[in-house]
C-alpha cells in the first residue's frame, strides 16, 4: 500500500474527513481552528471557512447543508440555493451559504468540556462524543442529536469519545475511548440506540494512541494510530490485519472517498515540535488500500 500526500500543510489538528459528493468531495476541520476545509481532490485546492469556535465534526443533511458537532453542543447550517455546491464556501455568484445555526448549548463554558469526534448512525441520528480539559477519567460522554433538534446522553464514562463508525449492515458501532486506548463494539437498533458496549480492540502502547476510525465495504475497520505514524486494519473479529505507514505521527483520522469509494483519505495534526522535525504534519494524505469504503450516512434533521 503507497501512501501520497496531497496538500501542503493545511492544518494545525486535521480531524473529522468526509466524503460528501453533494458537496463535490472531501471535507475536513481544522478543529481548534474552527476552519472547515474544502479539498478539490484532482487539483489539490484548498478552500476554508472559519465558523468562529471549535467545529469538532461535520456531516451533511439529508435535505442539504450540513449538521456540525461544534465546541458546546450542535449546530445546522440550512441548504444553500447553489445547487451542488459545498455549503461552506461562497457560489459562483459570490453569495455565501445560509449563517450557522447554534442548536442549545450541552453545558456551560466552566464545565471545561469540549466536542471531539462524531458520526450519523443508519438511521439519520447524529452522533458526537467530548473530552475534558481536566483529567478526571470517565467524565466525558457521547450524545446523540436526534433528527428533531433535541440531544440526548447516548453513553457515559467515556474518557475522550473519538472515532465512531457503524457495520456495513448497520448492527454494529464501533467507538474508541481514546484516554483507555480501547476500541469498543454496541449492538445497534435504530430504535432503541446502543447497548451492549464491550471490548472489541486495542493498539499496543508502542503502536500509538487509536484515533478517529472509518470502515470498509468489506467490514473491516481502519484505525489513525495519533503519536504511531501509521493506519491499521482491523478484520470484522479484531484482528489486526494490515498496516499502513504514514510519514508524520500525529495520525488523526481516515475516510474512504473518491468515486468509487476506494481511496482512504488521511488526516494529520502537528504540534511546535512536528514543524521542525515533520514539516508535512498537518497535511491530508491518501492511499489505494485495495477496498472500497461505505458512502456516509447522512443527518435525517
Amino acid at each position: 500500500m503507497e501512501i501520497e500526500r496531497i496538500t501542503a500543510s493545511v492544518t494545525s489538528h486535521g480531524e473529522s474527513p468526509v466524503w460528501a459528493p453533494a458537496w463535490g468531495g472531501l471535507h475536513l476541520v481544522d478543529l481548534l481552528a474552527g476552519d472547515v476545509l474544502s479539498l478539490d481532490v484532482h487539483t489539490a485546492a484548498v478552500s476554508r471557512r472559519n465558523l468562529g469556535t471549535i467545529v469538532a465534526a461535520l456531516r451533511p443533511r439529508a435535505n442539504g447543508g450540513a449538521v456540525l458537532a461544534m465546541e458546546r453542543g450542535f449546530a445546522l447550517l440550512d441548504p444553500s440555493d447553489a445547487v451542488g455546491l459545498s455549503p461552506f464556501g461562497a457560489d459562483r455568484d459570490g453569495r455565501r451559504s445560509p449563517p450557522l445555526r447554534l442548536l442549545p448549548e450541552l453545558w456551560s463554558v466552566e464545565a471545561g468540556i469540549r466536542m471531539n469526534d462524531g458520526a450519523c448512525a443508519p438511521n439519520g441520528n447524529f452522533y458526537c462524543g467530548s473530552l475534558t480539559y481536566v483529567s478526571e477519567l470517565g467524565a466525558a460522554a457521547l450524545y446523540r442529536l436526534d433528527t428533531d433538534g433535541s440531544a440526548t446522553v447516548a453513553l457515559t464514562s467515556v474518557g475522550i469519545s473519538n472515532g465512531l463508525a457503524w457495520s456495513p449492515d448497520g448492527s454494529r458501532a464501533y467507538h474508541i475511548d481514546a484516554a483507555s486506548g480501547c476500541i469498543d463494539v454496541f449492538d445497534y437498533d435504530p430504535d432503541t440506540g446502543l447497548s451492549s458496549r464491550r471490548p472489541w480492540a486495542a493498539a499496543s502502547a508502542t503502536d500509538g494512541t487509536p484515533n478517529g476510525l472509518t470502515v470498509d465495504a468489506d467490514g473491516g475497520v481502519w484505525v489513525a494510530l495519533c503519536g504511531g505514524g501509521a493506519v491499521c486494519r482491523f478484520d470484522p473479529r479484531g484482528r489486526m490485519d494490515a498496516v499502513l505507514r504514514v510519514p508524520v505521527p500525529r495520525v488523526t483520522a481516515c475516510t474512504f472517498g473518491g468515486d468509487n469509494l476506494d481511496t482512504l483519505y488521511i488526516t494529520t495534526s502537528q504540534t511546535e515540535t512536528d514543524r521542525e522535525r515533520h514539516p508535512a504534519a498537518g497535511a491530508v494524505y491518501a492511499a489505494q488500500v485495495g477496498v472500497r469504503g461505505l458512502p456516509v450516512s447522512l443527518f435525517a434533521g
